[in-house]
């Protein structure tokens, strides 16, 4: 949904989304949306001794998170960086960027703020698997998305993964 006023909320007042995938186990509440927005912000809950996420990073996304309380662990190209509550920490885009944040207590919760710009194609690479992902942030019946989607397969030649946020809107 996209933002057209000013938001002043609280984190107690956003229901959170309980995801638990193996070894990566949080609570994120949203705040802002992805879709039509300049930005994303969540609060994010991590319990003791767990993940959010594998490492990875994003090729079009700077991130940034704000320890809101807890402390924790983040393991970045240039080794692990302990994280403590009012700490600042700022990914860029690209392998320079590489992380995966840890909740390194035995019994509080690890919160933070997740502050992120935002792509109309959003590629995440997870380096230890090899693996990539890629969203596309669209609205229902869009027909603008629909159009890059059906320009992709006539161009078979041509990856999404080497689409860039200037490709889909040169096309």
């Amino acid at each position: 949904m996209r933002l057209d006023k000013i938001l002043i909320t609280r984190r107690e007042a956003i229901a959170p989304e309980h995801v638990a995938q193996g070894d990566f186990v949080y609570d994120k509440r949203l705040v802002v949306s992805k879709t039509d927005n300049q930005c994303t912000v969540a609060f994010m809950e991590i319990p003791p001794g767990k993940s959010a996420y594998p490492r990875h990073y994003h090729f079009d996304i700077t991130e940034v998170f704000y320890v809101i309380s807890g402390k924790g662990r983040v393991e970045t190209p240039e080794g692990d960086k302990p994280v403590t509550t009012g700490d600042v920490i700022v990914f860029p885009p690209g392998a320079a960027g590489a992380h995966k944040i840890w909740n390194t207590s035995e019994n509080e919760r690890l919160c933070y703020i997740d502050f992120d710009t935002t792509a109309i194609n959003d590629r995440i690479c997870y380096p230890d698997s090899g693996k990539m992902t890629q969203s596309i942030i669209t609205k229902e019946n869009d027909s603008w998305i629909s159009a890059c989607l059906a320009e992709w397969r006539r161009a078979s030649q041509t990856s999404p993964m080497a689409w860039n946020r200037d490709t889909l809107l040169s096309r």
